[in-house]
């Protein structure tokens, strides 16, 4: 079989309705669109959601809730991932956790949760700690630093 031997399955293939095309056709004058009004303009349609003047259902639903435009987005890390990525002595920066893989760069500020143990000694350079996280970094030897 070649490129030029190849043909769509009989009968999956159906042919585009020519309207106006002259009245034995069937689909000619009008071409479907009956006599006058608006659908039976160029152009004649309706916008989603029109419901011929009444107040549509959009419109008439209580608003709800608040998107806060200016809320800060803090990416939370536990301590146990980082005891999983990084070695004992290592310096833990937002450019270290990004080329981990730990975090993503979409962001405005990190903190550091105390969710898991901490067993290396590491230097922590971060936004924010928690109480339990700073505690448990010293705890290890390590130094809890807010930048």
């Amino acid at each position: 079989m070649k490129l030029h031997e190849l043909s769509p399955a009989a009968g999956s293939k159906k042919s585009v309705k020519r309207v106006g095309r002259g009245h034995a056709s069937g689909w000619g004058k009008t071409s479907g669109k009956g006599q006058k009004g608006q659908k039976s303009r160029s152009g004649g349609s309706i916008r989603p959601g029109f419901e011929g003047g009444q107040m549509p259902l959009q419109r008439r639903l209580p608003k709800r809730g608040f998107n806060n435009i200016f809320a800060k987005k803090v990416v939370t890390v536990n301590l146990s991932t980082l005891n999983r990525k990084f070695e004992d002595g290592a310096d833990v920066t937002i450019d270290a956790l990004v080329s981990a893989g730990v975090i993503k760069n979409s962001f405005d500020a990190v903190k550091i949760l105390g969710n898991g143990k901490v067993d290396k000694k590491l230097n922590v350079k971060v936004s924010a700690f928690s109480e339990s996280a700073k505690a448990a970094i010293e705890a290890a030897g390590g130094k809890a630093e807010v930048i």
